[in-house]
């Protein structure tokens, strides 16, 4: 674990509820004069933070130090991500996180299944997590979009990732590109989509959706 996060961090003092961080007082042991990393996961900075006392409900700690230390993926890269089941999404978004994709925005095509509901708050605790762990300094966002519609006019730029000869390459300056759901785009999409620039992988294989798009933010990111 690289730090751990409050979304108060940064504040002079922070009370924290024991058993909310369970593995700090009784997994990793730590009592009244440790010092810890903190990150409130919306700017660079790193906050340290001591114990100064530690009761059986509570623990209060005090501000001892900051440091600004940006932990972000160049380039920048929003991803637009047509909806598939949420619990294939979910194992998805570490990855993603790790890897340093700034924006995601889940989109439903035509195609999509409605049924399917993205659970934002249940997200988000996996971007903490993931967060802590891999030491980035603010979570990607999210967002959901209603349709390729709404999509596109929200960002009109936005590139396409399909089946075509264009492949992307190391030297790809993509910032914003939109991965279609599992049943492909609806031909009323194709038609709003014919202006934009099209990409494909190099894979001889078809690739699942999560797997397009972990291969996808390698490939730009890395």
């Amino acid at each position: 674990m690289q730090f751990v996060y409050h979304h108060d961090a940064g504040l002079e003092q922070l009370c924290l509820d024991i058993k909310a961080y369970d593995h700090l007082f009784k997994v990793r042991r730590l009592g009244v004069g440790s010092v810890m990393a903190w990150r409130n996961l919306e700017d660079d900075y790193l906050y340290e933070y001591e114990i100064i006392s530690l009761g059986k409900k509570e623990a209060i700690l005090e501000l001892v130090s900051k440091k600004e230390h940006r932990v972000v993926a160049s380039p920048s890269l929003h991803v637009g991500w047509c909806v598939i089941d949420p619990k294939i999404i979910e194992k998805t978004m570490s990855m993603l996180n790790e890897l340093g994709v700034w924006k995601i925005s889940f989109v439903y095509a035509e195609f999509s299944q409605k049924q399917y509901k993205i659970d934002e708050e249940r997200i988000k605790r996996i971007l903490i997590n993931s967060s802590q762990q891999c030491g980035r300094s603010t979570m990607m966002k999210i967002e959901i979009v209603e349709s390729i519609k709404t999509y596109m006019e929200c960002y009109p730029q936005s590139a396409i990732l399909d089946f075509c000869d264009r492949k992307i390459g190391d030297k790809s300056t993509i910032s914003s590109i939109l991965i279609g759901p599992e049943g492909g785009f609806s031909q009323k999409e194709r038609s709003l989509l014919k202006e934009n620039e099209a990409y494909g992988l190099v894979c001889p294989t078809i690739l699942r959706s999560e797997t397009a798009v972990v291969a996808l933010a390698s490939k730009i990111l890395l």
